[in-house]
């Protein structure tokens, strides 16, 4: 078993605090206590020191970097009664990577008729980093509050507007949800549940596929969005099979990590073949393989296989049939 607290999204060192999402003046409080510290995001990224780690920085120099607004501040957690940690959100325009290369930062879609935000010019030494990028290798109190600011931004930036009727929602509960301004209907955070399997034979082989967006060479374990109405075992089997014409039979959990680009909660499992046959679906992959320990170890030297990156339960669940770390 994956211990979910191990895997680097998964991590958390910081209360999250829920009661105090609704306490009068809070939010606005923790704003003006220079022992607050505030961590800026924008869509995939966060703004990061050298080492790297999370810069998290005292309210008074984010006032120096960006405009006022109260739409824009989300409350991320507290320490016991210590400082409270917030995430201010920032739109901006960056380079948008093709899918599956190695993410910049993405853009917060500009309404029609307005240009996007300027950009704010970072201190010395600080710099954006794709949180995909650096999960591996945050603390656990830094990567707890990465991934969280960087899902709440994310829903933010795509539920501007009242699913019900259309109006403007406004934000409410210290960034935790949204309320429209027609009806008073409340909105919060979604997360979509995601299977992903480390597919094995009988000959105690993984299957591993290639996505059609990938870059040459990339290869990891299957995935994909549980439907509705499906349990996640059913949709393992599913998946596996719609994919690469793979039957499978048994399913274990092995573990489950947060996936905020935008909103998914990867459930990782285990999931035994009862047949080996591979005929790929040409739409989502393009090839699917499986491998041996010593296949794989080959096809990683020498650049033939890019596993998935170690921010990723992917590479969890490899690790984990593969018996250590990929080098």
């Amino acid at each position: 078993m994956i211990v979910p607290d191990d895997l680097p999204l998964s991590r958390a060192g910081v209360d999250r605090a829920a009661l105090l999402r609704t306490q009068d003046g809070f939010l606005q409080d923790a704003i003006a206590d220079s022992a607050t510290r505030v961590l800026l995001v924008c869509d995939a990224a966060v703004v990061t020191a050298p080492g790297p780690t999370v810069a998290l920085l005292e309210p008074a120099q984010v006032a120096s970097l960006l405009p006022a607004d109260d739409e824009a501040w989300l409350l991320l957690g507290r320490d016991g009664t210590g400082p409270a940690y917030l995430a201010r959100r920032v739109a901006q325009r960056r380079p948008v990577p093709r899918l599956g290369e190695a993410s910049d930062v993405l853009v917060h879609t500009a309404p029609a008729g307005t240009e996007p935000a300027v950009p704010p010019v970072l201190p010395d030494g600080l710099a954006w980093t794709a949180l995909r990028d650096i999960g591996a290798q945050l603390t656990a109190a830094e990567a707890g509050l990465a991934t969280t600011a960087v899902a709440l931004d994310a829903w933010h930036a795509r539920h501007p507007r009242c699913p019900r009727c259309g109006a403007e929602t406004r934000v409410a509960q210290s960034g935790w949800s949204r309320v429209c301004v027609v009806d008073g209907s409340e909105h919060y955070p979604r997360t979509d549940p995601a299977v992903i399997m480390a597919v094995v034979d009988a000959d105690d082989r993984i299957l591993l596929g290639h996505a059609a967006h990938w870059p040459e060479g990339r290869y990891s374990t299957l995935a994909g969005f549980v439907e509705a109405g499906e349990s996640l075992e059913h949709a393992v089997r599913r998946e596996v099979a719609e994919e690469t014409g793979v039957l499978v039979g048994d399913v274990s959990y092995r573990g489950s990590q947060p996936w905020p680009f935008p909103a998914s909660l990867m459930v990782g499992f285990r999931a035994d073949a009862t047949s080996t046959d591979v005929t790929v679906d040409g739409v989502e992959l393009t090839a699917a393989r499986w491998f041996s320990r010593a296949e794989l170890t080959e096809a990683v030297r020498t650049g033939e296989v890019v596993p998935p990156g170690p921010a990723s339960i992917a590479r969890a669940l490899v690790e984990e049939w593969f018996g250590g770390p990929l080098s």
